[in-house]
C-alpha cells in the first residue's frame, strides 16, 4: 500500500473529518520502518484509536474518552440532527457472545429489558421510554450497538423462548433479543438489515503483515458515500466474490492428519466466508428489492415486501430465517438450490459456535 492509499483509506474517520496529512505520513513511515504484525490484540487497537483522537481534537476527545468509559469505543454519542429513526419498541435483550465470538461469561448473559430504538446506523437499548429531547446517559452508550456490517437473523433453533432473533455485529459479538410477537421480530429483522445494507461501507483492503494467520478485514463504521444502486451493486460483487472463495477452500479440505492451528484456521476461515456470503446475499436481495419498488419509507417497502405482490417475485416468505439469497449462476440444478438453502438458514448454533 502506497502512502497516497494509506491516507485515502483513513478519509473522514476523525470524527467525520480527516486527520492532519503530516500525522499519517509519519505515521506510515514509522510503520513501514517497523512493520506491523498480521493482527494486533483488541486493547492495543482500541487504546491506538483514543490516542490518536484525543491528539488531534477536543471535542472528539471528550466524546471518546466518555465513549470508552462505557466499553464502547467505536460508537459515536451524537448523531446529526438530520438522522432519521427506523424503528423503536421495546425488546429483551441477552448478550451470549463478546468481540470476535468469545463466550461471555456465565453472570453476564442475562435477559434484560430495554426499549429499542434504531437510529441511523446505532441500535439504542434505553431502560426508559424514548424521548427525543433526552440527553444520552453513559448507560445508554453502554448498551448502544453499532449494527454497520451487522446481520439480523430468526433464531430458528433457539427453543428457550418465542419470537427471539440473533444479532451478529461488524466485531462478531452475539445478541439474541425477543420480540414482542412474530411479527414484530421479522420487522426487527427487517428494518436492521435494510439500514445495514443501505449505509455499510465497504471493508478497508486487507492488512498486509508479517504473519500468515487468518484475520477478519476491518470494516469502517461510516456510512457509505455509495448511492443506493451502487451500493447494490458493490453487495452483489462482494457475494459473487465471497462465493468463489468459499468454493475455492471447500475444494481443498485439510488432510485427516491436520490438526492443531492449521485446522483452526481453515475452521475460522470456513465460518467468515460462510457468514459473509449469507449477509451479503440478504444486503443484495434487500436493497434490490427495495429499489425496484421504489419505497423510502421502511414500513412502506416492508409491508409491500411480505404481503404485496413483490413477496413472490422476491421469494420472501415469513417463514424464512432470512431472505433468499440472489442466485449463484455456478451453483445450477436441485443441488444449487439446496447450497443456497443451506446458507440462508444460517442457524443460531453456526453464528454462536466459538
Amino acid at each position: 500500500m502506497t502512502c497516497p492509499q494509506f491516507i485515502s483509506n483513513l478519509e473522514g474517520l476523525n470524527d467525520g473529518a480527516n486527520f492532519p496529512k503530516d500525522l499519517l505520513k509519519a505515521l506510515y513511515s514509522a510503520i513501514k520502518t517497523e512493520k506491523l504484525q498480521w493482527t494486533i490484540d483488541e486493547e492495543e487497537l482500541r487504546k491506538s484509536f483514543s490516542e490518536l483522537a484525543d491528539s488531534h481534537s477536543d471535542s472528539a476527545s471528550r466524546t471518546m474518552k466518555r465513549i470508552n468509559s462505557c466499553g464502547n469505543p467505536f460508537l459515536s454519542a451524537s448523531q446529526p440532527a438530520s438522522t432519521l429513526t427506523y424503528k423503536q419498541g421495546f425488546l429483551v435483550r441477552k448478550v451470549h457472545a463478546d468481540p470476535d465470538g468469545k463466550r461471555t461469561p456465565r453472570g453476564k448473559r442475562g435477559w434484560k429489558s430495554f426499549y429499542a430504538v434504531l437510529k441511523g446506523l446505532i441500535l439504542y437499548l434505553q431502560k426508559g421510554e424514548y424521548r427525543p429531547d433526552k440527553q444520552l446517559s453513559d448507560e445508554d452508550l453502554k448498551n448502544a450497538v453499532s449494527i454497520h456490517h451487522s446481520l439480523a437473523m430468526k433464531a430458528a433453533d433457539y427453543s428457550k423462548r418465542p419470537h427471539v432473533f440473533y444479532l451478529r455485529t461488524a466485531d462478531w459479538r452475539v445478541f439474541l433479543f425477543q420480540a414482542q410477537d412474530a411479527d414484530q421480530m421479522q420487522s426487527w429483522i427487517t428494518r436492521i438489515n435494510t439500514v445495514a445494507a443501505i449505509f455499510s461501507s465497504s471493508p478497508f483492503p486487507a492488512a498486509i503483515g508479517s504473519q500468515k494467520k487468518f484475520s477478519r478485514p476491518l470494516l469502517p463504521a461510516t456510512s457509505t458515500k455509495l448511492s443506493q444502486e451502487e451500493q447494490v451493486q458493490s453487495h452483489e460483487a462482494r457475494f459473487r466474490s465471497t462465493s468463489a472463495e468459499l468454493a475455492e477452500l471447500c475444494s481443498y479440505p485439510p488432510e485427516r492428519k491436520v490438526k492443531g492451528r492449521e485446522l483452526e484456521e481453515y475452521r475460522q476461515r470456513n465460518e467468515y466466508l460462510e457468514f459473509e456470503k449469507t449477509r451479503y446475499g440478504t444486503y443484495a436481495m434487500l436493497l434490490r428489492a427495495k429499489l425496484r419498488c421504489g419505497e423510502e419509507d421502511l414500513a412502506r417497502f416492508e409491508s409491500r415486501l411480505f404481503e404485496g405482490p413483490e413477496a413472490e417475485d422476491n421469494g420472501l416468505q415469513r417463514a424464512h430465517s432470512s431472505p433468499t439469497l440472489p442466485h449463484d449462476p455456478s451453483q445450477g440444478g436441485a443441488a444449487g438450490q439446496g447450497k443456497r438453502s443451506e446458507g440462508q438458514r444460517h442457524s443460531y448454533r453456526q453464528a454462536v459456535k466459538h
